[in-house]
């Protein structure tokens, strides 16, 4: 895609942080903007910043965990502006508690929005991506798809998953020949309110792990990794990795293979975790 001006873009999750960053840094590039979230305050004052832009904005409350709502949605949005060329799968959360801990339930709700939620977003809008001759899904993966950290296995698997789910798609697209590009986005650490607005497993203080990780992890801001993310998409990359500390961590996984497992233990446990 060379150009975005004119554009109809989708956003899920767009009523803070990345998702918030992409829709008014697509707004400023010329985009039309379907942004969604079940956050209906965030979403409102992300749908104000964009028409401050000057650009058709379409907001609706959407939970993505909710396939059928999701299929419905699409349709909505492709009939309201008669094409769709790219879909950002943003929404997303975050839970924190050992396996052994953590509920099936518990570990249901973050699969059912982190993955299936992209996989949803994807099947949805993939015949109007087709159907427009210039298409692009963009998912969202994370860091934690690259490599695994312990507290966080509920969100790896969904991330790693939906990494695999993107490679996946990507090669489909080029083997069917379909005018559809896909990305793979691994934000690192970005300073968005997913870790302030986690839960976790009871017994365990997510106030001090949200505490950790802003002061800690959370070095790029949701501006910065918009850009990169469209940059990305622009230059059509199979993976984006985002902050220094996902271009770092991701060499290291690549170097060292599994051996990177007993360092973040050591990490972990050094820091209390």
């Amino acid at each position: 895609m060379t150009t975005i001006a004119g554009k109809v873009a989708v956003v899920t999750g767009a009523g803070s942080g990345i998702g918030r960053a992409l829709s008014v840094e697509l707004a400023r590039r010329g985009a039309r903007l379907a942004i969604s979230d079940v956050d209906t305050v965030g979403l409102s004052e992300t749908e104000a910043l964009v028409r401050a832009v000057g650009v058709e904005v379409k907001a609706d409350p959407l939970d993505v965990s909710q396939r059928e709502l999701v299929l419905a949605y699409a349709d909505e949005v492709a009939e309201h502006f008669g094409v769709v060329n790219l879909v950002f799968n943003n929404a997303g959360i975050a839970f924190s508690g050992d396996i052994e801990a953590m509920s099936f339930k518990e570990m249901d709700r973050v699969i059912d929005v982190d993955y299936w939620g992209v996989v949803a977003g994807t099947k949805a809008f993939l015949p109007h991506l087709i159907a427009s001759g210039e298409g692009h899904v963009v998912n969202i993966s994370s860091i934690f798809g690259l490599f695994s950290v312990p507290t966080q296995s509920a969100y790896n698997s969904a991330k790693f998953a939906v990494r695999g789910f993107t490679e996946a798609l990507r090669q489909e697209m080029k083997l069917r020949r379909r005018p559809v590009q896909v990305t793979c986005v691994h934000p690192g650490g970005i300073k968005t309110n997913i870790v302030n607005n986690a839960t976790a497993v009871d017994g365990l203080d997510n106030t001090r792990l949200a505490q950790d990780f802003n002061a800690k992890l959370a070095r790029t801001t949701p501006e910065k990794a918009a850009e990169v993310i469209l940059k990305g998409v622009e230059k059509n990359k199979a993976r984006v990795l985002i902050g220094a500390d996902a271009i770092a961590l991701d060499a290291m996984v690549r170097l060292i293979g599994p051996r990177y497992q007993p360092l973040v233990t050591f990490f972990t446990r050094r820091n209390g975790m």
